[in-house]
C-alpha cells in the first residue's frame, strides 16, 4: 500500500458491550473512570480497527475485530497487532467532538479539528508570525476561524509524525497551505528548523477539518468506505451529560 488510506467512524456507532476489544484494551477501557476519556479512547480503536479491517479484507464482525489490537508506543503512537503479530503499516488516529479518523500509510500523521473561534491569544501564542498573517487575511467569521483551525491542525498533524505531540513548541514547525482542488483536497507543507521536511494533505469536512502529513510525498488519501460521513456529520460532545468519573 503506497497511497494514504482514511476512514471515520462516529460515536453513534459503537457498539454495545466490549467483545470487539482484545482483552489489554478491554482492561484498559474499564479503568477509565471518565466517560469522556473512556468514549475517545473506544471510538479511537473502533476506527482503526475499521480501517485494518478495510484494508486487510478482515471480517468486521466483533470476534474478529478482537484480534486486532491497538496498542501504544512510549511516546503514545498507536501501532497495530493482528493476531499478534505486526500489521506493517503505520496508522494515525485522531478524534474530537463525537467523531474519530484514522489514517494508515507510512510515516503517517493526522488530526481532526472542529471549525470553532479561536482567541487572539491562542492564534499569537502558538503560531508563527507567518500563519498569523495568514489568519488575520481572512475574512472575519467561519472563514478565519477555518483558517486558524486548518494551521493547527497541520501543526498537530505533523507533532505525531515527529513522535513528540504537542511537548514541542508548536511554533518551531511552520506551516503552509494550498486552495483545495475539485475533490475537496488541498496540498500543505510543514518545515521545522531541523526536521526532515513534510508534505500532505488537507481538507474541510463540513464542521470539521482534517489534515494528514508524512515525510513521503504522495498521492491525496483514499476513503477506505462511503465517503461524505463526515461532512455532513454533528459534533457530538455525550459526556457532558455525565462528566464525572463513575
Amino acid at each position: 500500500m503506497t497511497d494514504p488510506r482514511w476512514l471515520a467512524r462516529g460515536e453513534a456507532t459503537l457498539p454495545d458491550g466490549t467483545r470487539w476489544l482484545a482483552p489489554a484494551e478491554a482492561a484498559r477501557a474499564a479503568a477509565l473512570a471518565y466517560p469522556k476519556r473512556r468514549t475517545e479512547y473506544l471510538l479511537r480503536r473502533w476506527a482503526v480497527k475499521h480501517a485494518v479491517a478495510a484494508i486487510t479484507g478482515r471480517s468486521a464482525e466483533p470476534a474478529s475485530l478482537a484480534g486486532v489490537e491497538v496498542p501504544n508506543t512510549p511516546d503514545g503512537a498507536p501501532y497495530v497487532l493482528v493476531d499478534g503479530a505486526p500489521l506493517g503499516i503505520d496508522v494515525s488516529v485522531t478524534d474530537r467532538a463525537g467523531w474519530a479518523v484514522c489514517v494508515a500509510g507510512r510515516r503517517v500523521g493526522c488530526d481532526l479539528e472542529l471549525v470553532e473561534p479561536r482567541s487572539p491569544a491562542f492564534v499569537r501564542d502558538f503560531l508563527t508570525a507567518a500563519e498569523q498573517r495568514f489568519v488575520a487575511a481572512r475574512p472575519a467569521g467561519d472563514d478565519r476561524d477555518a483558517a486558524a483551525n486548518l494551521i493547527w491542525s497541520a501543526k498537530e498533524s505533523a507533532l505525531k509524525v515527529l513522535r513528540t505531540g504537542l511537548r514541542r513548541d508548536t511554533r518551531s514547525v511552520a506551516v503552509s497551505v494550498g486552495s483545495p482542488g475539485e475533490d475537496g483536497w488541498g496540498t500543505l507543507s510543514v518545515r521545522g528548523a531541523e526536521d526532515t521536511p513534510m508534505t500532505g494533505w488537507w481538507r474541510r469536512e463540513g464542521a470539521f477539518v482534517l489534515t494528514v502529513a508524512t515525510t513521503e510525498p504522495g498521492p491525496r488519501p483514499v476513503p477506505l468506505d462511503r465517503p461524505g460521513s463526515l461532512a455532513t456529520a454533528t459534533p457530538r460532545h455525550s459526556w457532558l451529560a455525565r462528566p464525572s468519573p463513575r
